[in-house]
């Protein structure tokens, strides 16, 4: 029900836009988050839009050059990344959360994104 895309392979300094496509159900009253996931290290949270409100939220280590938007009508979520960095090297994962939740219950399978120096 969620499919991320837009990942690859980009020089230091670059930007790139993740999509993730939300299918198979109502979203509406879900934040939709997008986490990473590093070699060797556990998963962390990258930033989140409640699809309601459109209020985002943001790592502290990602804010500035991170962006999370949505289109309502294609049911989409983006992840614009500027100013790439090699430590932004990770799987790429959206998820969804319902707002009474406290735990993120559908992911997508994953984006690659690979920075060179």
């Amino acid at each position: 029900q969620l499919q991320a895309s837009g990942g690859g392979l980009v020089q230091g300094g670059g930007s790139l836009r993740l999509s993730c496509a939300a299918s198979g159900r109502s979203f509406s009253a879900y934040y939709m988050g997008w986490f990473r996931q590093a070699p060797g290290k556990e998963r962390e949270f990258v930033a989140s839009i409640r699809w309601s409100t459109s209020n985002t939220y943001y790592a502290d280590s990602v804010k500035g050059r991170f962006t999370i938007s949505k289109d309502n009508a294609k049911k989409m979520v983006y992840l614009r990344i500027n100013s790439l960095i090699p430590e932004d090297t990770a799987v790429y994962y959206c998820a969804a959360r319902h707002f009474a939740s406290t735990s993120y219950s559908y992911w997508g399978q994953g984006t690659q994104v690979t920075v060179s120096s």
